[in-house]
C-alpha cells in the first residue's frame, strides 16, 4: 500500500481549492517574463506564501513551460524549518499530494540518494515542512508529469549536499530546485541592500552564505559548490521582497530567483 505525504500548508501558503490554485499559478506564470531558449539545469526559488513570493518564484518556473517532456525528475532541496535534521532527509512516503494531484517519488533517485553519506529518511522532517511543498504546484503546472526526489536539508556540509546533487544531476533529465528566501525582517531599504549583496554572491557561485543572508543558505551553498565544480553559469531572474508584493515595508522578507545553465550558450 502506497504512503502519501498529504499537503500540509494548502489553504495557508497557497489555495486549497484545485481550480483556484491552478488558476492562481497559471496567472503568476503568465505574468512572468517570457522564458528564454536556454534550458536550466538548476533553479533557486523562494518559498513564502504565494501572495508574497509567488511572482518571484514564477519568474523561474516560467522558464520551464516550453520544456514539457524535458525533465523526467525533479530533485528538490529545502531547509528544515520545523525539526532538527542532521544531514539531508528523504521522506518515507511513496508520493507527495497537492490539491493538483499526487507526485510519485522517483525510486531510482531516492535509492541513489539514500546510499550517500549524510542522507537519512524521516517522515517527521517532511510532515509539516513548507519549503518543499510550496514548489510543487508550480512544478505541476509548468512541467506536467515528473517524479520527485525531495530532501529536507538540515545540518550538513556543502560537500555533502553537493555530492547528493551531483549524483542526481548526472541524469540529464533531472532538474535541481533549491528553495530559499533571503534576508528576514529588515526595513525595506536595508533589505534591498543586503539582498543585492547576497544575489551578487550567488551569481558569483560563492558557496559561503550564512543564514542571515538566506534561510536556505545550507542547501544553496551545496548547490553553488556543485555549480562551480560543474562550470555552470548563474542568471538572476528576479530580486524583490515582500514590500514589493503584498506586505508593508517596515519589516520585509527578501526573495530571489536564479537559473543555472550548463554553459553560456543557448540550448535548443
Amino acid at each position: 500500500m502506497n504512503t502519501i505525504r498529504p499537503a500540509a500548508v494548502a489553504g495557508m501558503f497557497y489555495p486549497a481549492d484545485p481550480a483556484e490554485l491552478g488558476q492562481e499559478v497559471d496567472t503568476l506564470l503568465d505574468a512572468a517574463a517570457a522564458p528564454a531558449a536556454r534550458i536550466p539545469k538548476a533553479l533557486i526559488v523562494p518559498h513564502a506564501g504565494y501572495v508574497y513570493s509567488g511572482p518571484i518564484a514564477a519568474s523561474a518556473y516560467a522558464r520551464l513551460r516550453h520544456l514539457h517532456g524535458r525533465y523526467a525528475r525533479v530533485a528538490l532541496f529545502g531547509p528544515a524549518h520545523r525539526v532538527y535534521v542532521r544531514g539531508l532527509a528523504l521522506p518515507e512516503a511513496d508520493a507527495f499530494s497537492t490539491p493538483l494531484g499526487d507526485i510519485a517519488m522517483d525510486p531510482e533517485g531516492v535509492a541513489a540518494a539514500a546510499a550517500l553519506p549524510g542522507v537519512v529518511r524521516s517522515a517527521h522532517a517532511h510532515a509539516l515542512e513548507h519549503s518543499l511543498e510550496v514548489q510543487l504546484p508550480f512544478l505541476q503546472r509548468a512541467l506536467g508529469s515528473f517524479t520527485l526526489v525531495p530532501l529536507v536539508v538540515g545540518e550538513a556540509a556543502p560537500g555533502e549536499i553537493a555530492r547528493v546533487i551531483e549524483t542526481l544531476a548526472a541524469d540529464p533529465a533531472t532538474l535541481i530546485v533549491v528553495s530559499s528566501d533571503l534576508s528576514h525582517y529588515h526595513g525595506y531599504a536595508e533589505a534591498r541592500r543586503l539582498d543585492a549583496e547576497t544575489a551578487g554572491l550567488i551569481g558569483e557561485l560563492c558557496a559561503d552564505l550564512d543564514h542571515e543572508q538566506a534561510c536556505g543558505a545550507t542547501p544553496i551553498n551545496g548547490a553553488l559548490l556543485w555549480a562551480r565544480r560543474r562550470g555552470l553559469t548563474a542568471e538572476l531572474l528576479d530580486l524583490r521582497n515582500s514590500g514589493d508584493t503584498a506586505g508593508d515595508r517596515g519589516r520585509v522578507v527578501g526573495y530571489a530567483a536564479f537559473a543555472f545553465y550548463e554553459d553560456g550558450h543557448d540550448e535548443h
